[in-house]
């Protein structure tokens, strides 16, 4: 029986630099378990950190952390999945159902991984997404925007979302028609959960094309 990834506890900064902190990741595939981040991090040094590529960059040594920001040690981070029916997103020419050769192009996810910090009764996530968009018969534009949504959800008879919320990335195409993309969604904040109840929390991502529409004006008042 494996060992549940714990949850980090938030670390407060000191003067002086020491080795870099090591994240412990839980990849969704079963891929190595080493992170290496560093601040300040752009964006490929954080998705590398989630994955195990490491930075070149060396971060602060952390403090201790006080008796109240200490993460509980009944505390894990949650699984990645993908939901049911939201694996796969598929766009086809105007008009046309994105089958046979309508189908202009088609975006699947191949690599989940996450890591979970603990700070002041509240869990942040970082949710690493890697995918690849593919080129169909009737021709790709040359850029894609891929929606995706993050949830974490209470399993049960009933689930229950905490929280929820969209992302969204852009790729450019290129001339072979196959293309990877990735995403961090580095923003996810939510209630550390009682006890053993957090044994029931997953994360949840899957495609939203939803995502992609503007949100509706506000209705001007008279």
């Amino acid at each position: 029986m494996k060992d549940k990834p714990a949850v980090k506890t938030a670390a407060r900064p000191c003067r002086s630099r020491g080795i870099a902190l090591l994240a412990a990741i839980s990849l969704a595939i079963g891929y190595g378990m080493l992170a290496s981040p560093a601040w300040p991090q752009s964006i490929t040094d954080r998705f590398k950190s989630l994955f195990g590529g490491g930075t070149s960059e060396e971060a602060p040594a952390p403090g201790a952390p006080s008796a109240a920001d200490q993460a509980p040690s009944d505390l894990s981070c949650p699984p990645v999945s993908i939901r049911a029916g939201a694996s796969t997103y598929q766009v086809a020419a105007p008009g046309k159902q994105p089958v046979g050769n309508d189908l202009r192009f088609q975006v699947t996810i191949t690599r989940t991984a996450r890591d979970c910090t603990y700070n002041s009764g509240e869990i942040t996530a970082r949710i690493g997404i890697q995918g690849r968009v593919i080129a169909g018969p009737a021709g790709a534009p040359s850029s894609v925007d891929i929606p995706i949504r993050v949830a974490v959800v209470q399993s049960g008879v009933q689930e229950k979302t905490i929280a929820t919320k969209a992302y969204r990335t852009s790729v450019s195409m290129s001339e072979d028609g196959s293309v990877p993309f990735t995403l961090v969604a580095e923003d996810m904040v939510y209630p550390a959960p009682p006890g053993a109840v957090g044994d029931s929390y997953i994360f949840y991502i899957g495609f939203d094309p939803q995502a992609l529409k503007p949100e509706p004006k506000a209705k001007k008042k008279k």
